[in-house]
């Protein structure tokens, strides 16, 4: 299956990344060839990848954000929990994995993965249904980091059975004022934060699954984050408990 992304740092990235088939490239008529589109159509001229200049109308087409290029792909790459395992072993590193449960926002998630890549997490869980998956919209609003993030779809409850049998701590991330405080959980170890949907929260089967519940502190008259900002802390706080490395 192919698919269309658009604009110039994810188009960039999923060159870059090498871990997509790659077909041909559009680049409108009158772009400027310098900085990121430079280095797009260098890594295309690596690949051999056909080059074709069109008029505007034909990338907005695709979508109104283009910025001038399109590439067309295979479809998103996938990986496996395993995986992730692997790669936090390679490191010689604690795992640090993202649990998403019904993510429906792609810029929520795109803003997730880009965190994630970012401070170094191992990888993002997704459920099978009702969440969204990474399409060319999640991979735009990640600014291509999705490319560099292992993300898997699995059934959440085995997957955290497994998890915890491998030694990881599962988190939830709470807005509940029994959930425990923050300062007083211990982030530095093998860890998998969980983040719930936009409007419910966790389901119920998956916070129950979790070993803690945890909650940001607040202090203003709004008592909730926005999934994806409250998932970014979390990330950045249990990297800043490994002393940022």
């Amino acid at each position: 299956m192919r698919e269309w992304i658009y604009g110039r740092n994810p188009v960039y990235e999923v060159l870059k990344a090498g871990r997509r088939g790659s077909f041909q490239l559009l680049i409108a008529q009158g772009t400027q060839i310098k900085d990121r589109v430079a280095d797009i159509l260098k890594l295309v001229k690596d690949e051999r990848l056909p080059v074709e200049q069109v008029p505007r109308s034909k990338l907005d087409r695709i979508h109104t954000h283009h910025q001038g290029v399109a590439l067309e792909a295979s479809s998103y790459p996938y990986a496996a929990l395993p995986d992730m395992l692997h790669l936090a072993e390679e490191r010689d590193e604690s795992p640090l994995l993202l649990i998403l449960d019904t993510l429906q926002d792609p810029q929520n998630l795109g803003t997730l993965l880009r965190t994630g890549e970012i401070v170094g997490a191992h990888g993002v869980l997704l459920p099978y249904r009702r969440t969204a998956t990474v399409t060319p919209a999640v991979v735009n609003a990640s600014s291509g980091a999705s490319e560099h993030m292992l993300v898997a779809q699995v059934n959440l409850a085995q997957a955290i059975t497994e998890l915890k049998d491998q030694g990881i701590w599962v988190i939830g991330l709470e807005s509940d004022p029994n959930a425990k405080p923050l300062e007083e959980v211990d982030l530095s170890g093998p860890l998998a934060l969980v983040v719930g949907s936009e409007g419910q929260g966790m389901r119920a089967l998956v916070r129950k699954s979790c070993d803690q519940l945890i909650r940001l502190p607040m202090r203003g008259q709004v008592k909730s984050l926005n999934a994806a900002v409250a998932g970014s802390v979390a990330l950045y706080l249990a990297w800043g408990a490994r002393s940022y490395k």
